[in-house]
């Protein structure tokens, strides 16, 4: 029997729930618009799966695993990593693609990519550098992203970067939709800083389509970013002592689900509350994102992917009730655990380090390893700090802090 939070309409093709099946506006690797250096086809793989492959490959992505999602990563072992938070991601957004009929390998891809431009020290880490570079073009971790697969990476003969498929590189730089509006002008997110250089610049080499929507696959990469923050932030939250099940209710939605377990499974230890809450926050945002992404598809008929990309809104997104709620959680955890008086310090420490890091590198750039320091005397200014927030942006939390270390008698212990 079809699922009773999932429309029949999802089934009807006579599809077994777990099945694979193509829609007709998902993207196909076999017309993918291709790579900005071509390469012949693979023998095995779509070029989707070979995004996904070279990014899993990346030493961007392996930084991931020391990178910190909002606690610093040596105060314990089950808190979130960026490297965890992104297979959260992909896992989900792999079950919203199939739930869909969107192609799983281009999601799959998006989701294990979006984070590789994030600062050590999360969030905070790339306020704190964005600061730094506010005279030279600002640092934004989705335009960091970019330069990464188009240029940082060198493990290619043939190229820099990791040469990924158009469809890729238009979901990453699309992560929190258009950058242009129908007239051209930067979106909300850019009005006052304008598009970030690094994606202007990749723009010349390859246009991106910034006045459009990203792809179905796109959206529900984005959407899985969002769901996975909000259960995994609930769940590091709890586990911390930052808050208690009883403060989460005053978040409806939240209020709702605890008398939903209290019901079912009276006087539960917190442990098991705990994880269950975060098991129905994960169940209940997919399901509402595949309806309504369903009653979306269904009212708007897209014969292929880039009706969805010119659609004008969202297409995979969440109802009206579900988006309040993810509203209202995120509004409790950013006093409740984001600005909480415990992590206050640990964030100002942090973005001391990154600061004194960036000041001192930006004096003396032979101060950094042989490699980044060689060629900046022939670099003006910008491209010169540009190469420094590069390699600051890519340090691990531990190697910021070694670098920290190496350069200054006192370093901050973010505890």
């Amino acid at each position: 029997m079809p699922h009773p939070h999932i429309p029949t309409s999802v089934f009807s093709a006579g599809v077994e729930p777990g099945e694979r099946w193509r829609a007709p506006y998902a993207c196909r690797s076999s017309m993918s618009r291709g790579r900005l250096v071509g390469e012949p086809a693979s023998a095995t793989r779509g070029e989707f799966q070979r995004d996904r492959d070279r990014i899993i490959h990346s030493t961007a992505f392996r930084r991931l695993k020391h990178k910190t999602q909002v606690f610093v990563s040596h105060e314990g072992d089950h808190y979130r990593t960026r490297l965890t938070h992104t297979i959260e991601v992909a896992q989900i957004a792999r079950a919203l693609a199939r739930a869909l009929g969107l192609d799983e390998d281009l999601a799959e891809a998006l989701a294990l990519a979006h984070d590789l431009g994030h600062t050590p020290f999360g969030h905070t880490g790339e306020d704190a550098l964005d600061e730094c570079m506010a005279g030279f073009g600002g640092f934004d971790h989705n335009a960091q992203t970019l330069r990464i697969v188009t240029r940082l990476e060198q493990r290619y003969a043939d190229f820099d970067g990791l040469n990924l498929s158009w469809e890729t590189l238009e979901g990453l730089v699309k992560h929190n939709g258009p950058l242009l509006d129908p007239e051209g002008k930067p979106t909300a997110r850019y009005a006052k800083t304008g598009i970030p250089a690094a994606i202007v610049e990749y723009q010349h080499r390859q246009d991106l389509w910034l006045d459009s929507y990203a792809s179905a696959e796109a959206q529900a990469a984005a959407l899985a970013d969002d769901i996975a923050y909000n259960a995994h932030d609930i769940d590091d939250g709890l586990r911390a002592g930052l808050f208690g099940h009883a403060a989460l209710r005053s978040v409806p939605f939240l209020a709702g689900l605890l008398d939903e377990i209290e019901r079912l499974h009276p006087r539960l230890e917190k442990a098991r509350l705990t994880n269950e809450l975060v098991r129905r926050v994960i169940t209940r945002f997919v399901e509402d994102v595949i309806a309504e992404s369903q009653r979306r598809l269904e009212a708007l008929a897209p014969a292929e992917a880039d009706a969805i990309r010119r659609a004008g809104q969202p297409v995979v997104t969440f109802s009206a009730a579900i988006e309040a709620a993810d509203r209202d959680i995120k509004g409790f955890l950013y006093p409740n655990m984001y600005r909480h008086p415990r992590i206050a310090p640990i964030r100002a420490q942090a973005a001391q380090v990154v600061r004194e890091l960036f000041a001192r590198f930006s004096a003396d750039p032979l101060a950094m390893p042989q490699e980044w320091a060689a060629g900046c005397d022939g670099l003006d200014e910008h491209r010169r700090m540009r190469r420094i927030a590069d390699y600051i942006a890519g340090m691990t939390d531990w190697y910021a802090l070694d670098e920290h270390r190496r350069l200054f008698d006192v370093t901050p212990s973010l505890r």
